[in-house]
């Protein structure tokens, strides 16, 4: 190809990638939805979408190292720590008894339905074991089932992407072995075990790299997120150098290692990094689908689709029945366990790597994985997408759409802001510092957060599950205003801050923006001033008026959604609110 055709092929690509995503995100579907049928079509319309035509015998290469650091990046939010009771047994359950039930179901319909030799339908259905979290991720944030759910369902898609990734790659090696002239049982077993060394060896070198990187030369956290991307790309070609795809094992290992070892100091994670997985993905997708020809599809498609009927109504179902066998979980909870196990990156970019490698290697069949690898995940993203929100709604686990704040502080007033927030309907949150506010939200009746989710919400752990919006409400002024910053894109809802006094000589919070609550006259020493007088958080019934001497704080609508008062801009009244007051005393309330 000419220079000029790379550059068109590379811009193209890349304009598709982020159009998709963009368009994705208007329509509020998962970005798979657009991105697969693009890259497709796409790939059918012009040559110059094809990867292998402007990059040639790179492009697998740069696969399995995208792969890579998505998977140390999919590590990185795997905080084992959290995973406690029926929730961590049903997550357990799923992983190493859903991946066998799932990998014999679709190897034997495989081998039935696709006319597939018996190594190439083994590869098949160990590729098709993964779900992944930037599938399920999405759906499970438009679904919104019950908290619990949630839980199992993201760590489930989190794990067992690692989990078939470092199968599918001891797979392949094993598939080749078998069908060596030289090869026996003797030697698949040292390949096998050599293949798990060296991905193993190789996460143990990147995570003490990483260790003396991250933990005692202090970077800056653009220069740490950049050593951490250099670290894991060149372990994963390191690695994939001495034993082909065991890159992906070391990614998913020094992901995991970072996540839970103590002694990490990994800083706020850049937004930077997420930036680059997203677009990694978006490439990734229309790459991988763009190879993909119409002549492929031919005799792939009825079968595929067969492979899929099998898989969702069969094997995802009897995977739930086993997993959740014996724990608290609900039935309707069950249910919805059983319907969401759509396929992702994994999937495709596993696929692509090793079906050419099989390919090469004369294995009856192996031109068919890629094509229905691609059918299966456009089916169960397409079917899981467009029925989890009706299955989720006739089952009963679908949260309601209320708002859920989180309140940081644990001043009187904060905590009586709290109360009269759950009075009003809402279920509320909060988190304190110190142990005599933590003991006074405890004695409230009100749920404390655990100690350390504020620091996994800044990226050194699970980020915040189910917040609609966060309050900052402490009596420290630079706090509010620093983690007002650090806290931003970790949640889907907005961050509010307390404003400090119009004489603040803080280090940062006279001049960082963000979303300040209230009036100007209501600024934090004001409020601890009037509660301190005698005023009091009431809440009063939008009909009845707002009562003369009562300050406006939030309203709260019908349907649960909380509005705050922000810069003095006061929300515009709805049939049906609440509104939260601040009164000039309890008894004048």
């Amino acid at each position: 190809m000419s220079t000029d055709q790379i550059l068109i092929g590379l811009g193209l690509t890349i304009v598709l990638a982020v159009g998709s995503q963009v368009l994705a995100s208007r329509l509020r579907v998962p970005a798979l939805v657009i991105l697969l049928p693009v890259g497709f079509i796409g790939g059918a319309l012009t040559d110059d979408l094809d990867p292998n035509r402007f990059l040639g015998p790179a492009f697998s290469p740069l696969v399995s190292l995208s792969v890579a650091v998505i998977l140390y990046d999919a590590g990185l939010g795997l905080d084992l720590q959290h995973l406690r009771g029926h929730t961590r047994r049903v997550v357990v359950r799923l992983l190493w008894l859903g991946v066998v039930i799932t990998w014999l179901f679709a190897t034997l319909f495989a081998w039935l339905l696709l006319d597939l030799s018996r190594s190439a339908a083994v590869m098949l259905g160990t590729i098709l074991v993964v779900s992944g979290p930037t599938v399920v991720g999405p759906l499970l944030n438009f679904v919104r089932p019950v908290e619990r759910l949630q839980r199992i369902l993201t760590w489930e898609g989190s794990l067992i992407d690692p989990i078939g990734a470092i199968l599918g790659a001891l797979v392949f090696h094993t598939v080749i072995a078998s069908n060596s002239t030289t090869g026996h049982i003797g030697s698949r077993a040292t390949q096998f075990l050599e293949s798990a060394a060296v991905g193993l060896a190789g996460g143990a070198v990147g995570i003490a790299v990483l260790w003396l990187l991250l933990s005692r030369l202090r970077l800056p956290e653009s220069l740490a997120t950049a050593v951490q991307l250099a670290t894991v790309i060149g372990a994963a070609a390191v690695c994939d150098v001495l034993r082909d795809d065991t890159g992906l094992i070391a990614a998913v290992v020094m992901g995991m290692a970072v996540a839970n070892m103590p002694g990490f100091d990994l800083p706020t994670r850049d937004p930077f990094f997420e930036t680059l997985v997203q677009l990694i993905l978006g490439l990734l997708f229309i790459s991988i689908s763009a190879t993909i020809t119409p002549q492929s599809l031919r005799h792939v498609v009825l079968p595929a689709l067969g492979l899929v009927a099998v898989l969702v109504l069969v094997a995802r179902p009897l995977v739930a029945v086993v997993s959740t066998a014996g724990t608290d979980l609900s039935r309707g909870e069950r249910g919805f366990v059983g319907w969401m196990a759509p396929r992702g990156i994994v999937a495709a970019a596993t696929a692509s790597t090793f079906s050419s490698g099989l390919v090469a290697k004369g294995i009856g069949g192996a031109s068919k994985i890629l094509p229905a690898t691609f059918m299966v995940i456009v089916a169960t993203v397409s079917l899981y997408g467009f029925t989890a929100v009706p299955a989720a709604r006739r089952l009963g686990v679908r949260r309601q759409a209320r708002s859920l704040p989180l309140l940081v502080g644990g001043a009187r007033w904060v905590v009586d802001v709290g109360r009269v927030l759950r009075s009003g309907g809402l279920d509320v949150l909060m988190w304190a510092g110190l142990e005599q506010e933590r003991e006074r939200i405890r004695e409230s009746g009100l749920e404390l957060a655990p100690g350390e989710l504020l620091a996994a919400a800044t990226g050194q752990g699970a980020e915040l599950e189910g917040i609609t919006a966060v309050l900052l409400l402490t009596e420290e002024d630079d706090f509010n205003a620093l983690a007002a910053t650090i806290l931003q894109g970790t949640i889907e809802g907005p961050v509010y801050r307390l404003g400090p006094p119009g004489d603040s000589h803080g280090v940062v919070a006279p001049y960082t923006g963000g979303e300040v609550l209230f009036g100007a006259d209501l600024t934090r020493p004001a409020l601890a001033r009037r509660y301190a007088d005698g005023s009091r958080i009431v809440a009063w019934p939008l009909p009845d008026g707002i009562p003369e001497g009562h300050d406006l704080l939030f309203r709260v609508r019908k349907d649960g959604t909380l509005v705050p008062v922000i810069d003095g801009s006061t929300p515009l009244p709805e049939e049906g609110d609440v509104a939260i007051l601040l009164g000039p005393s309890s008894r004048q309330a």
